[in-house]
């Protein structure tokens, strides 16, 4: 091959090397500030004429907001534009998964009016996600008051077990969905060694071991429908027929654990670069990312919040607020904000 790229002939002519075609183009939502933007309002409206919603980050401690036929769902680890009956929805890797909160949330919207009818038959979930057990909630609530005790003052975490899960994957002990449904045997094996992990570091903690893992027996074949070769079902996503992709932030960019306010923040990329990550597909494959503001900010918890407003209005806008987890600080808007938003995030529309 020339220095030029092209391929030369027997009969000594060059042929141009074809590129294998990028595939289907993905557009992404993300939240630009600290989340509560109005995400999962804009997902809706881009997922009406969709093939594909996906999840790529963050767990049960995002929340959005759908309301469709003057019926108001609430999501936080199902993707909001399931509620569209010819949508796939897909839960990737970069996702950890509540396995009880999973099921809880669907059942609770079911309830609530059609629009979540036969959810089991178009969700996804990838083999290489990883699971939040109840310890690691446990174990969240924990570590936030053992940093009340010893600093003054705590993260503000939702104590969904978010950060303590992602740790065990970065430790490399984590459990993900293929381990739960492959070995139960060596499965448990695995559960217990990571439970006396915690126990040795946190001696209060109290941890049902045999409940818990009686617990997760029964999800094993009411999950094993839906999961994939999460990689595998992307690629033939992107490279197969003509489709739709969306792909649905969760958190947004001033909580991304790399390029927010660190260390108050989340424990995943909720900027572009999680989507890669956290679907397992190329970055030429993004195509439009929307990065959502609003006029006012808030954020959960503790954290660096310049202009804060600690008066009548704050109360007022805090009833905005939906999923309110931990209370809300408010702010106003600034240049500085939003140059942080689009310096490093790369949107292509602020929306």
């Amino acid at each position: 091959m020339s220095d030029s790229g092209n391929a030369q002939s027997q009969d000594g002519g060059s042929s141009r090397v074809t590129c294998p075609s990028v595939g289907n183009k993905v557009t992404v939502v993300l939240g630009a500030q600290w989340g509560d933007e109005g995400k999962g309002k804009v997902v809706d409206l881009l997922a009406q004429d969709a093939d594909m919603v996906c999840r790529c980050q963050g767990g049960n401690n995002a929340g959005h907001t759908v309301v469709v036929d003057s019926v108001e769902y609430d999501f936080h680890l199902l993707p909001s534009g399931i509620i569209n009956p010819m949508v796939t929805a897909f839960i990737g890797n970069g996702v950890v998964i509540h396995l009880p909160g999973l099921f809880e949330e669907a059942e609770k919207n079911v309830r609530k009016g059609k629009g979540l009818e036969g959810w089991q038959n178009r969700l996804i979930i990838s083999d290489r996600a990883h699971i939040v057990f109840d310890f690691h909630q446990a174990v969240d609530g924990v570590q936030e008051q053992e940093r009340q005790q010893q600093a003054g003052k705590n993260l503000g975490t939702t104590k969904k077990g978010i950060g303590p899960v992602y740790s065990a994957k970065a430790a490399r002990s984590g459990l993900r969905i293929c381990d739960l449904l492959a070995d139960f045997q060596e499965f448990s094996e695995r559960f217990k060694h990571l439970a006396s992990q915690y126990k040795s570091m946190y001696p209060s903690l109290e941890i049902d071991v045999d409940g818990e893992l009686e617990k997760l027996k029964t999800y094993v074949d009411r999950i094993k429908p839906m999961v994939r070769d999460g990689v595998f079902f992307m690629y033939e996503a992107l490279h197969g027929p003509s489709k739709k992709i969306l792909v649905e932030g969760a958190n947004a960019a001033l909580l991304d654990i790399d390029f927010g306010t660190y260390p108050f923040v989340t424990s995943s990329n909720c900027t572009v670069g999680g989507v890669c990550t956290g679907l397992g597909m190329p970055p030429q494959n993004v195509g439009e990312v929307y990065g959502v503001v609003k006029a006012y900010t808030t954020r959960v918890g503790i954290g660096a919040f310049p202009t804060e407003q600690n008066n009548v209005s704050s109360c007022l806008t805090s009833s905005f607020a939906l999923h309110c987890i931990a209370p809300r600080k408010h702010k106003i808007m600034s240049a500085f904000v939003i140059g942080e938003m689009t310096n490093n995030k790369r949107y292509s529309t602020l929306l």
